[in-house]
């Protein structure tokens, strides 16, 4: 049996829920499978029916503790709860169990899980979507940061070290691994995560002129992604043939409203369910990408795939030595700002504004292209799979 243990899963709308369905979704066309998962809380604001999917494999729903709303302590607590419950499902399976995927909170729900794997001898593969401690420690006041660290990095060592396979998302996140965990070459393999290209592809796109020039940000509604910037930046441009489409839900939604009070109808705040996201996006002319300083140089942003896929232009304020940013200049499809800058993006929106409309077709096309061979479902959930499956035969 492969056990998936997932620390979102949908009818959760984020990219790690859909990840680990898509790969639940294969494995079990040769494989048992069954998803362990908490219960449905990601992102704030989104409400959740009771309507099961149809799935064919077995999903169960810990009673863990959850926190929704970002709070460090909450967070913690989150994550050790869910690793416990997961855990004493392993303890208790253990003989059933040939490979563990992991892609659980950090740093203590993933702690118990490949302590408790190890105890059994059951391998465990590791998806890192973040670095922790460092993303921790950098919400935090500088108080305490190294004691913290101090803590919690010997706790990351231990699970990456006690991994059979470490799954990484960008290649700057493999080489910091490998450098501040002394990890091997082997054993971390870079797999970006994905769109169903086939949801945006699908999607009616026709050009058509608007008479309105739409700048659109979808996505979670976060103090990590800026948007706080977009709207400030939105707000310089004094031209009234624009508008600033904010998408989504999330913990920043209420502040980021007051924020864009005064710019009256030229910012709209609508929701995005996860189905309709190929035709709103669809709406756009340019879609914005921004997150805080630093914060793009270990991932790759979940949204990006999307954007591409949506053959849109984009302009993205992250740091330029990204994985992100050099997926965007090799494929011509966008702009790179200096994060948390709004008077250098409001500059490069004004620019593009004038731009001609074939252009932008153009590079939005461009865009696609790139994302096809390098962020396709396609692709990389067969990577996954065959490094999973791999581990068991080891």
């Amino acid at each position: 049996m492969i056990l998936i243990i997932s620390a979102v899963f949908p009818p959760e709308p984020v990219v790690s829920a859909t990840l680990s369905k898509d790969i639940a979704d294969e494995l079990s066309t040769t494989h048992n499978v069954v998803v362990l998962h908490p219960k449905p809380t990601r992102p704030v604001g989104c409400l959740f029916g009771t309507e099961k999917l149809a799935l064919n494999y077995e999903t169960v729903m810990l009673d863990s503790f959850t926190c929704p709303e970002y709070n460090p302590l909450g967070r913690l607590r989150e994550s050790y709860s869910f690793g416990r419950k997961c855990a004493r499902y392993i303890r208790e399976n253990a003989k059933k169990i040939d490979v563990i995927y992991l892609n659980a909170w950090p740093l203590f729900a993933q702690y118990w899980i490949v302590k408790t794997a190890k105890q059994f001898g059951i391998p465990c593969v590791i998806h890192v979507q973040d670095i922790y401690p460092e993303s921790f420690t950098n919400k935090l006041p500088a108080i305490g940061k190294k004691i913290i660290w101090s803590v919690l990095l010997p706790l990351d060592k231990f699970i990456l070290k006690n991994s059979k396979q470490i799954i990484a998302i960008s290649n700057s996140m493999k080489q910091i691994l490998q450098h501040t965990r002394k990890i091997g070459d082997q054993k971390i393999s870079v797999v970006y995560n994905w769109q169903d290209e086939n949801r945006f592809l699908s999607c009616k796109n026709e050009e058509v002129e608007r008479e309105v020039f739409t700048f659109m940000y979808l996505g979670n509604l976060s103090p990590y992604s800026c948007i706080d910037v977009l709207i400030d930046a939105f707000s310089k441009l004094n031209n009234s043939n624009v508008k600033l489409v904010i998408a989504g839900s999330g913990s920043a939604k209420e502040s980021l409203q007051k924020q864009a009070k005064s710019l009256s109808s030229k910012v709209e705040f609508i929701d995005a369910p996860n189905k309709d996201v190929p035709e709103i996006q669809s709406s756009a002319d340019i879609l914005l990408l921004s997150v805080k300083t630093d914060g793009a140089k270990t991932g790759m942003p979940s949204k990006l795939p999307a954007y591409m896929f949506s053959c849109k232009p984009i302009i993205a304020s992250i740091d330029s030595d990204s994985d992100a940013a050099e997926a965007i200049v090799n494929s011509n499809c966008g702009w790179i700002i200096e994060p948390e800058n709004a008077d250098a993006l409001a500059d490069k929106m004004k620019e593009v504004t004038r731009m001609n409309k074939s252009h932008l077709i153009e590079m939005g096309s461009s865009g696609c292209k790139y994302a096809l061979n390098h962020f396709s479902k396609k692709n990389n959930v067969k990577k996954i799979t065959e490094l999973i499956t791999k581990t068991i035969c080891q």
